[in-house]
């Protein structure tokens, strides 16, 4: 009970794990910085790139408006070019054409997969899901639904299986199946959204062909319309048989 050893020395313990917030305690700049990094930019898709090689294509356009009065965003799936356009130069070019073309307001998108090859003409789930999900707040907000046009058996099983997984739940529940165009009129007045010719020719396949939205082909071979040859097998068995009774 003597003088205090020079080896004693005081420990202060902070109670960190009493759920006491310590946002006050840091730094301002820290703050500042924090929120810079949550924070979306759309400026810099604004930039001074020449965006004229897409343009041209028409993959994405600006078209009139559904019935609930949304912007149509317009892609056609099978003009994109995806060997060729990364996906960093994608993600820039449709928030280019959003901010340009949609500062404010609800907009929609009308997709056409219409004869979508996955090696010509999709960018992938993950770059999509990638894209949207650096899109802002707001921009997520005013996308009000998305139009899938023709969507193949493949691409059904993909979104039913994986889709609530890669894709958020407010994307997940904004997608419409659209098998048919005349579905599509329910939606959007005709003329408002420029239809492809080769859309129309694939819808009017499918019309005659139900099977083919779940991977069947009935008849890939177009063999029901080659003419019978039954009668003429029929012709050479009787001179068969009319041989074997003369020997």
């Amino acid at each position: 009970m003597g003088s205090r050893s020079p080896e004693e020395f005081s420990v202060l313990v902070l109670a960190s794990d009493l759920g006491i917030d310590a946002r006050p305690f840091l730094d301002a700049q820290a703050q500042i910085e924090e929120q810079d990094e949550n924070w979306h930019d759309c400026s810099q898709y604004l930039s001074d790139e020449d965006f004229s090689d897409l343009d041209l294509l028409q993959f994405i356009r600006i078209q009139g408006s559904d019935k609930s009065g949304n912007r149509i965003l317009r892609i056609v799936g099978k003009y994109f070019p995806a060997p060729v356009v990364s996906g960093e130069r994608l993600k820039k070019y449709v928030f280019h054409k959003i901010v340009s073309e949609l500062p404010e307001g609800p907009f929609c998108i009308v997709y056409m997969h219409s004869t979508v090859q996955k090696e010509d003409n999709s960018p992938g789930l993950t770059i999509l899901r990638w894209i949207y999900e650096e899109l802002p707040p707001d921009f997520k907000d005013r996308l009000q639904t998305v139009y899938f046009v023709h969507p193949g058996l493949r691409s059904r099983l993909l979104f039913a299986t994986l889709g609530r997984f890669f894709l958020s739940g407010g994307l997940y529940w904004k997608i419409k199946y659209v098998s048919r165009l005349q579905y599509l009129w329910e939606d959007v007045k005709k003329g408002e959204v420029e239809i492809p010719e080769f859309v129309q020719s694939h819808d009017d396949v499918l019309e005659h062909r139900p099977l083919t939205d779940y991977g069947i082909e009935p008849d890939p071979l177009h063999l029901t319309e080659m003419p019978s040859t039954a009668h003429s097998f029929g012709r050479y068995e009787e001179r068969w048989t009319s041989r074997e009774c003369m020997s």
